[in-house]
């Protein structure tokens, strides 16, 4: 049987993120989509919470934590807010992970 329970870690990005959302993006929700605007403080703010690089390797300045983590992450963001949701996946997967997948470290050459 598969065990389908959140870690520890797990639940500690999940409180991560949702603390986030709640005091970064929630108050000016409203504002934002009726503007239509986004607000270009989130992502440093992001990477500063250490959301941007939750399934990147430590070595590269990542978290080290697993696609579960990146999973809760995306859900607490899009129950917020579906753009910064939408900031996360494609920074994580179509940017970084794409990166750390075919990239040359260029301390290996």
């Amino acid at each position: 049987m598969i065990d389908f329970s959140l870690t520890d870690d797990h639940r500690d990005v999940q409180s991560l993120v949702h603390e986030f959302c709640l005091r970064e993006v929630a108050p000016t929700i409203r504002e934002r989509d009726r503007a239509q605007q986004s607000d270009p403080t989130l992502i440093p703010k992001m990477a500063q919470a250490d959301i941007l690089g939750l399934c990147l390797p430590a070595e590269y300045g990542g978290a080290g934590m697993d696609y579960v983590a990146l999973g809760l992450a995306c859900e607490e963001t899009e129950y917020v807010d579906t753009s910064v949701r939408v900031i996360l996946s494609v920074h994580v997967g179509l940017v970084s992970l794409t990166i750390l997948t075919w990239g040359t470290d260029p301390l290996c050459q």
